[in-house]
């Protein structure tokens, strides 16, 4: 079983397609945009960087608390194989706001640093960052105070044997600031759960700032298939209906305990929730924010995404249609897809469509008519300029469909000549395209994947 990916956050350039959650918000790592398979001889290189962070202030007067920036390079076309990184980072811009502390694999020299990366990453593999920065608030420094940290790069590689990162396209913002920061502690995944099971989630979240949170409030999103999360009295419950986004269950809590710094807070008792019998990939957002009209100076650690798998199958079918009638004629295909459970599925952390219904024409007959949600193609899967007349038609369904979701594309279709046999064939696919000969991995029936448009 292959769950949604959930990854570390990255601000991805132009020539990167950035995965937009629907629903839930989303943490997973967009993809980039490789090269084309007819034009594989691109390549760029990329820098990830924080956008930007707070840097507290020390506790009544204490030493300022550190953090820890991760940043890295990667490239697009995983076809090369790219080498030899080198990230300069300029902190000159933090004078009289942080300091810095070099890692291992950075050389200092003044207010800049050049890293080695020996080997770098093509982003459609498991992306990690290489070099962490250790900072905080400058002495003398005061709450507002900010400075910037820019990144430059350069690899060897690519087609042209050198890759460099866009000039002057890269920075980190970082602020000297006071309030709390309310961090929750990591969750693992559940990768083994099955339908029906009860677990336990732990939390816990800590006061890492330099003031008291006067109260806070705990946001809890339980996607479709969690159900029975623990009933607190400082809980409202809410269920979506599931209309505009996939259904699913809420929790909004609301606690008056004063968390000073340093503080822990974990709820009155263990928080669980069920796997109901239509779970498959799973998740669970975490959210916590300080009450009184408070800030959190650190907004990075206030969100966490569990990701609970189930162990379970949604078969997903597809029937095609047979249309009659003399030449000229116009009749009416219906291709009707049907999820035929027992799980429901979702594509939570992309927003992709669950799946694509699609339609290859009948030698001999003309689409005169696209359902909503149809998009014209060439065969090839390339742009086509009109909506009626392609050869080919993908049809997109939500990013959702439940255990018994049945959904039907109805085409009129003209039939110009007579062609004796004449088949037009009907498929089920990714949004963006088969991933080898088995698409859907919860799917444990491929032969109704297929079905046929047949002109008598």
């Amino acid at each position: 079983m292959r769950l949604f990916s959930a990854g570390r956050p990255v601000r991805l350039r132009s020539g990167a397609a950035v995965a937009v959650a629907a629903g839930l918000l989303t943490a997973g790592l967009a993809a980039p945009a490789f090269a084309d398979d007819d034009s594989p001889q691109t390549d760029q290189l990329w820098i990830n960087e924080p956008y930007q962070r707070t840097l507290p202030l020390g506790t009544d007067g204490g030493q300022p608390q550190s953090r820890t920036l991760g940043v890295g390079i990667y490239h697009d076309n995983e076809n090369f194989t790219v080498t030899d990184g080198r990230l300069t980072v300029d902190v000159s811009g933090l004078a009289g706001v942080a300091e810095v502390t070099w890692p291992d694999n950075c050389a200092p020299s003044g207010t800049s640093a050049v890293c080695d990366i020996p080997v770098v990453p093509a982003i459609g593999g498991d992306y990690e960052d290489q070099v962490f920065l250790t900072v905080r608030a400058a002495d003398g420094a005061e709450a507002g105070a900010h400075g910037r940290i820019t990144y430059e790069a350069t690899a060897t590689g690519g087609p042209d044997g050198t890759l460099t990162a866009p000039h002057e396209s890269f920075d980190t913002t970082l602020t000297v600031g006071a309030g709390p920061d309310l961090a929750i502690d990591p969750v693992a995944d559940i990768e083994d759960g099955r339908p029906g099971d009860e677990r336990t989630i732990p939390f816990k979240v800590t006061n890492n700032g330099n003031r008291s949170a006067n109260g806070f409030t705990v946001k809890l999103s339980a996607s479709y298939g969690l159900t029975d999360l623990t009933r607190y009295d400082a809980c409202t419950y809410t269920t979506a209906d599931g209309n505009d986004y996939a259904p699913s269950n809420h929790a909004v809590c609301t606690f008056d305990r004063v968390l000073a710094p340093g503080d822990s807070f974990e709820l009155p008792e263990p928080l669980t929730v069920r796997l109901a019998p239509h779970a498959l990939n799973e998740r669970l957002d975490i959210d916590v924010q300080p009450g009184d009209g408070a800030e959190d100076i650190d907004s990075e650690n206030n969100y966490a995404i569990l990701q609970i798998g189930a162990e379970n199958t949604a078969d997903f079918s597809v029937t095609g249609d047979v249309i009659s009638g003399a030449a000229g004629q116009t009749a009416t295909a219906e291709l009707t897809f049907k999820n035929n459970g027992p799980a429901w599925f979702g594509n939570l952390g992309s927003g992709d469509p669950a799946a694509e219904v699609r339609l290859i024409v009948p030698e001999g007959t003309t689409v005169t008519g696209v359902p909503s949600g149809c998009s014209p193609h060439t065969l090839g899967g390339g742009y086509y300029p009109n909506r009626t007349g392609a050869p080919r038609y993908d049809c997109a369904l939500p990013y959702w469909v439940l255990e018994d979701t049945r959904r039907t594309f109805a085409f009129s279709v003209r039939i110009d000549t007579v062609v004796p046999g004449a088949t037009g064939a009907v498929s089920i696919h990714p949004a963006f395209g088969e991933f080898g000969e088995h698409p859907f991995d919860f799917d444990p029936d491929l032969t109704n994947n297929t079905a046929a448009l047949a002109v008598d």
